[in-house]
């Protein structure tokens, strides 16, 4: 008796069926699936990062085309540049590569 007059002072939108399945689905959804909501948190960071590193390649690519470019309209630097950046060097000659010394 006391368990049905407890039900009966629930509002009556609460005891809907409609209420009920609302609830369990959104239950469902929030901490069941497997997309639920730590996961989506997640990817979300994940495509944050993602949209960074975007933008840095993006900034890489615009820097190595002017580079491009410019090394290609010079012979002479882009001998500079194959010589500086991939130790190449003529025939005949020796190259000496100097190492600094870390600071201790």
């Amino acid at each position: 008796m006391q368990l049905l007059q407890l039900f009966q002072r629930v509002p009556r939108f609460l005891r809907s069926f409609y209420f009920l399945a609302g609830v369990g689905f959104l239950v469902w959804m929030l901490v069941f699936d497997s997309n639920d909501l730590v996961k989506q948190y997640d990817m979300y960071a994940k495509w944050r990062e993602l949209q960074g590193e975007k933008e840095y390649y993006l900034n890489n690519i615009e820097l190595v085309k002017k580079d491009r470019a410019e090394l290609l309209s010079s012979p002479e630097l882009l001998e500079k540049f194959a010589r500086e950046k991939y130790i190449m060097k003529r025939p005949g000659e020796d190259v000496f590569i100097l190492v600094p010394h870390p600071a201790e």
